[in-house]
């Protein structure tokens, strides 16, 4: 099969003829119709996150936002069979043994093998994943549009319900990109005033045309005084990896409100703790989502209440798209096209 193989941290991609994977007992083999790029990928790839750096394998197929259809079906399968079209997010297999997959947090499964990290990914023409963590994809959702749902969408939806949004609640969301895009429509559904924040205008209009009431552009505003000047928000969502994006969210948060952290900057984030206990602010982070939030991911896109804005492209592109990443200049989600 085709892939496109990362040998060295840092380096460009090799696209390649590799070997399809063997699935075994309890597994089913997925022909991959399309796989989301994420900034995540591009961190592993760059090997920007210390703390993945003895986990990662070499060589790796990165890619973990993967939508495709079932192919063949190992020994002990009966939750999936062939021609079921389902979706491999971030978190391949949890243990369900642990305390945090005992609590319902599986997300935080301290035993969970990671698409595109510790496996291999959905940069390919196949994956193989355990049946029991493939979700299935509703019929009124493309492949190409349900890919990003299972890290940018699972990703803020989760996020968000942390903070218990209350309709009529302000939300300021820091970023338009895969995730702010989505967490925008999320926001809107739940009936919050939502405002949008980055620097690049075009994205700033399609945060308008998906329901923004407000758009800031951070390069060339005030965004901390225009906030406030609305009373600040109750919830602050952070896309960005950008630290000066923190720094900027962190003062519009209102008091009382809540500030969620998704966006991984490489440099450490800090805040005042005199303004944090002064606002009583709360500073909440999220990883992705458990197959629970996922299921109310393609739910709401299955209503038609989600939806991606997504330009496709192919394996053979991946090294040019990740240069598109690094220049912030892609809009929505790049979803690679098999």
């Amino acid at each position: 099969m085709k892939a496109a193989v990362l040998h060295e941290l840092k380096k460009p991609f090799v696209i390649e003829e590799v070997e399809r994977p063997k699935h075994s007992d309890g597994e089913v083999l997925i022909k991959v119709e399309a796989c989301g790029v994420c900034h995540s990928d591009l961190h592993v790839a760059e090997g920007d996150w210390k703390q993945f750096g003895g986990i990662t394998k070499l060589p790796l197929i990165v890619g973990h936002e993967v939508a495709g259809k079932v192919v063949e079906v190992g020994p002990g399968v009966s939750v999936l069979k062939t021609g079921d079209r389902v979706g491999v997010p971030w978190i391949f297999w949890t243990c369900g043994e642990c305390e945090f997959c005992r609590e319902g947090n599986e997300n935080l499964c301290v035993k969970q093998k990671i698409t595109g990290v510790t496996v291999n990914g959905g940069y390919a023409e196949y994956i193989k994943a355990p049946a029991t963590h493939a979700t299935k994809i509703p019929d009124a959702v493309s492949s190409v549009q349900a890919a990003p749902l299972f890290c940018a969408g699972v990703t803020v939806y989760r996020a968000i319900m942390q903070a218990k949004p209350q309709r009529g609640q302000r939300l300021a969301v820091f970023g338009v990109g895969g995730l702010g895009h989505l967490a925008i429509q999320i926001g809107v559904h739940l009936g919050l005033e939502v405002s949008a924040v980055d620097v690049a205008d075009d994205k700033l209009a399609l945060a308008k045309s998906l329901g923004a009431a407000n758009t800031f552009n951070a390069a060339s505003s005030n965004v901390v005084k225009e906030m406030r000047r609305r009373g600040s928000a109750h919830i602050v969502l952070v896309t960005s990896g950008s630290k000066a994006a923190y720094d900027t969210a962190f003062y519009c948060v209102r008091p009382t409100g809540t500030l969620l952290a998704v966006g991984l900057p490489a440099d450490e984030i800090s805040f005042p703790a005199i303004m944090m206990a002064a606002g009583e602010v709360n500073i909440k982070a999220s990883a992705v989502g458990t197959r629970k939030d996922l299921e109310h991911v393609l739910a709401l896109a299955a209503q038609g209440k989600l939806h991606c804005q997504v330009a496709t492209r192919p394996l053979n592109d991946a090294n040019a798209v990740f240069e598109e990443m690094r220049a912030g200049t892609i809009a929505g989600r790049v979803v690679l096209a098999m």
